[in-house]
């Protein structure tokens, strides 16, 4: 066999199995993309049964917070503590945008993906306020279903929304402290030149 025919033959092999590998991930990657949908869904309508139902029973889910859930229940309650009209609660509505940053990566039956989200907070007690996090999943497939095995959220600490209110608030302090010491600086001058005259 011609070496030049003997390439093409190889070529053609190994682009059909890269093909066949590729294809055999579809309905994977299908399951993947509604659960995220479903995620969002669920955070966004306040229906966490929706996004639970995804969670394996012993997922870990690190939260913008720096709070740790585990499980579905965990979920649920952390959900139920931190939005809504109950007492106690931080938030009156919590809404998320999330995409993915690329194709999740398969080891087996294991997938991990990651991506961004836009947050929007609204708090209880002052104005909306937004995020925009990072997340990472890790999922793994259970009796031919995919589960959340972790869940991690993260923004950046030090340039966000709340920083720069902080900056802006200890700009807007330190001006009015400037301005509330000349005023008694000028004031105390005026009343000791009054006294000595």
């Amino acid at each position: 066999m011609p070496k030049s025919i003997l390439i093409l033959f190889l070529m053609f092999f190994f682009g059909i199995s890269q093909a066949i590998g590729q294809d055999s991930r579809d309905a994977d990657r299908q399951a993947l993309r509604t659960i995220l949908q479903d995620i969002e869904k669920g955070i966004n309508d306040n229906n966490i049964d929706l996004m639970a139902m995804h969670i394996h029973e012993q997922a870990v889910i690190t939260w913008l917070n720096a709070e740790v859930s585990q499980g579905p229940e965990g979920v649920k309650s952390y959900f139920r503590r931190m939005i809504g009209d109950a007492p106690g609660t931080v938030l009156s509505k919590y809404s998320t945008h999330p995409k993915v940053s690329g194709p999740a990566v398969f080891y087996g039956d294991v997938a991990v993906a990651n991506g961004t989200t836009e947050d929007e907070f609204t708090p209880h007690n002052r104005s909306v306020f937004k995020f925009d996090s990072r997340w990472t999943a890790t999922l793994m497939k259970y009796d031919g279903h995919w589960k959340i095995v972790a869940l991690h959220l993260s923004t950046n600490s030090f340039n966000n929304v709340l920083t720069a209110e902080l900056r802006q608030l200890s700009i807007y302090t330190g001006v009015g402290g400037a301005f509330v010491g000349l005023v008694i600086a000028v004031a105390g001058m005026y009343w000791r030149r009054r006294k000595k005259s």
